[in-house]
């Protein structure tokens, strides 16, 4: 028994840089079980963006709409395993990457991690901060006014609030430290996926249903555009942008744990994308709106389609994963403000590094709260970004990387 404890102590350590600066020690910390990564996998990747894949489905109509669900599946679930087995090989080899920006550097040099990697990666995660905070702010508002018949409060007062729940939960010191949170995330992302698919099949089969018309609208340029947005909108809900990052969180060795991880997260993405992608666009056809929670509100007569409770329940699963998901986005900035800020030859929690980390993580929240507050259009900008940053990092990176790093001939 000694013997093995070793062993796995001593391939633990050569799996690991020799020297780690605080970024990676304090935030990345390597401590987790596949199970856990799983559960980080899944809320970075299922999150209520998942809520406008109606919308996606009614741009594409029903066969190009089911066909780009299913491949994107195959094709992100496909990308991040090529990651993972870079990862892998190189943890192998004693030289373990825990940042996506290392990993570049590492492949391709020096100028792809400084230049490309990065500053696409830190705008992605960044914007999805933003993007959380007014979706969390808009839910705290749908509440608000579910069951108060006061309309005083604006939208920005709604977006500070959710900000100061966020300001809390930045505080949590790791990644790691994460996964009880993120489980709750899967339990709740899973809860409201099964209310949005609930409601659309009620309203679908019921009196108020609106008429279903599953034709595309527009034509000749306009159906052009529409498709792209649709395919952006697809791209961005199955966006991750931090697989080094989540692979970092696992104790050594890590081979095939990333594997396993992943095969939780699409179990839960193939459960709730398809279920409420198509029963929404099942019953709103191709007037599905930017979520299918916008279609539950109000009918023409400016009533909600289902019972207050079912919309109050809703938007609080909504509120409750979405701050969940705002603080795994927000590990890349908290690793890099660590990094640049705490001493590693410190303790960890030692007044040194506590205070700059309080200081700048409250920083950075209260950053991602003015810009969501002052603009209530950064959802409809953040799709864009969210398409820009995703496709090179989850669709065309992967691949390039498995080939630098394995050159697999071309037979193969």
């Amino acid at each position: 028994m000694d013997e093995t404890k070793r062993d796995e102590n001593e391939e633990e350590s050569n799996h690991l840089p020799k020297q780690l600066d605080a970024g990676a020690l304090f935030v990345l910390k390597s401590r987790g079980s596949w199970l856990h990564c799983g559960y980080h996998l899944t809320t970075s990747i299922v999150a209520p963006a998942l809520l406008s894949l109606p919308l996606a489905l009614s741009l594409l109509g029903w066969f190009a709409g089911v066909v780009c669900l299913t491949v994107a599946a195959m094709v992100t679930f496909y990308s991040y395993n090529l990651l993972s087995l870079v990862l892998d090989h190189h943890a192998h080899l004693g030289h373990r990457q825990l940042r996506f920006r290392d990993m570049a550097t590492d492949v391709l040099g020096p100028g792809w991690g400084k230049y490309f990697v990065g500053p696409i990666q830190f705008g992605l995660c960044y914007g999805a901060v933003i993007a959380c905070t007014l979706l969390g702010g808009q839910s705290l508002k749908n509440i608000y006014m579910l069951s108060s018949t006061s309309r005083g409060m604006q939208l920005y007062q709604f977006v500070i609030i959710f900000g100061v729940l966020k300001l809390v939960l930045a505080q949590i010191p790791s990644f790691h430290n994460l996964r009880h949170i993120n489980l709750a995330s899967l339990i709740l992302c899973l809860a409201y996926s099964a209310c949005a698919t609930a409601g659309s099949i009620y309203i679908g089969n019921s009196k108020m249903a609106p008429p279903k018309d599953y034709s595309v609208n527009g034509s000749g340029l306009n159906r052009i555009f529409g498709s792209l947005n649709a395919i952006s909108i697809i791209a961005t809900t199955y966006g991750n942008g931090i697989i080094p990052e989540i692979q970092a969180t696992i104790a050594a060795p890590v081979k095939g744990k990333m594997l396993k991880g992943l095969l939780v997260c699409y179990g839960v993405v193939i459960t709730t994308f398809f279920s409420v992608g198509i029963s929404g666009y099942w019953a709103f056809g191709n007037q599905a709106k930017g979520t299918i929670l916008q279609n539950f509100m109000v009918d023409d007569h400016h009533k909600p389609l289902l019972p207050n409770w079912v919309l109050l329940m809703t938007n609080v699963f909504t509120l409750l994963q979405v701050a969940a998901v705002s603080v795994v986005y927000l590990q890349p900035t908290n690793e890099a403000l660590e990094k640049k800020f705490s001493d590693a030859t410190i303790e960890q929690f030692s007044l040194r590094n506590v205070i700059p980390r309080l200081f700048f993580r409250s920083l950075s929240v209260a950053i991602a709260t003015l810009i969501a507050a002052m603009f209530p259009f950064f959802g409809d900008i953040n799709a864009v970004i969210g398409a820009f940053g995703c496709i090179p990092l989850d669709f065309v990176l992967p691949m390039v990387f498995y080939n630098v790093t394995f050159k697999p001939s071309k037979r193969d």
